[in-house]
């Protein structure tokens, strides 16, 4: 399974994006592909957040606009939302104290842990999950 940050929806979502032809095309080949494709609900929060946001784009989603995204990605047959196990919380806290994972990056450490606990890959633009070692994760932008 791959499991898909926030920054991957956003790319995919936002056609002004310099990022957005390369990830939806990798988007694209991963759902085509068959394999499972996680959303973790902090992954679904953060798009409904970040894109709804007139500060940041000039013409954000409504929210109605934003859920029927979400909607249609829990429509393809092999996308899931993922949920946390009995181990993420021990996970989370292994992240967090080994890594000293504080305040905002503790969404990071959330994300890891889940993906962890699933044992499956996560797919994110985010380089600062390098920093979790045992972490299996992807950047689509670096793929060839």
């Amino acid at each position: 399974m791959i499991v898909l940050d926030a920054n991957i929806l956003l790319y995919a979502w936002n056609q002004d994006a310099p990022q957005h032809s390369a990830v939806i095309s990798w988007v694209e080949n991963l759902v085509d592909s068959g394999t499972l494709v996680g959303l973790p609900w902090v992954t679904t929060w953060g798009f409904l957040r970040v894109s709804t946001n007139h500060r940041l784009y000039p013409r954000p989603a409504t929210p109605s606009e934003a859920h029927d995204y979400l909607s249609d990605w829990l429509s393809i047959p092999n996308v899931l939302i993922v949920q946390p196990g009995p181990r993420h919380f021990d996970i989370l806290k292994s992240y967090m104290t080994e890594f000293r994972v504080t305040g905002p990056d503790v969404t990071d450490a959330v994300l890891a842990a889940l993906t962890t606990e699933h044992g499956a890959t996560l797919a994110s633009t985010d380089r600062d999950f390098g920093r979790f070692s045992g972490l299996s994760w992807i950047n689509p932008l670096s793929q060839n």
